[in-house]
């Protein structure tokens, strides 16, 4: 089991590798050329810059039992479909019971903007979020292991 993620513009790094070196776990940070991302605990992969070169890279790397962190509403339900479990950096889990809800409203959003429209801005990050992550990381480590024992 190894931890996963879409690092172009991940908040809590740190509690990511925090939650892993508990728990003995491998993380993997993947990011195009135009970012640099300095670890002394994580493996980081970059990719070329091109649209979906990170998300493609994250989702074709992620094996049954690992899990990925990505804000990307396409990356939790390509790697779901993968039996990967997947969470956002703000902590939220993504899983079959709500995917397609945040599919088809990430759709909506971007025909309204098509369209000319406005959306509202993502909230900024807080201390509740960052709770939030670290708790459901540690979440989904245990589910994984119970579920996934030798991976």
């Amino acid at each position: 089991m190894k931890i996963l993620v879409d690092a172009d513009a991940c908040p809590g790094k740190d509690l990511i590798e925090k939650a892993a070196k508990e728990n003995g776990l491998e993380v993997v940070m993947f990011c195009d050329i135009s970012h640099i991302i300095t670890t002394n605990y994580s493996t980081v992969k970059y990719m070329d810059k091109g649209f979906q070169s990170v998300d493609m890279a994250v989702a074709n790397e992620a094996k049954k039992g690992d899990i990925v962190v990505s804000q990307d509403y396409g990356v939790a339900a390509m790697v779901l479909g993968k039996k990967v479990y997947a969470i956002s950096p703000k902590g939220y889990i993504y899983d079959d019971n709500n995917i397609e809800k945040l599919l088809f409203e990430r759709h909506i959003s971007a025909k309204v903007r098509k369209g000319g429209g406005r959306t509202s801005n993502p909230k900024k990050r807080n201390k509740e979020d960052d709770e939030r992550l670290y708790y459901n990381l540690l979440k989904l480590i245990n589910q994984a292991k119970e579920l996934y024992p030798n991976q």
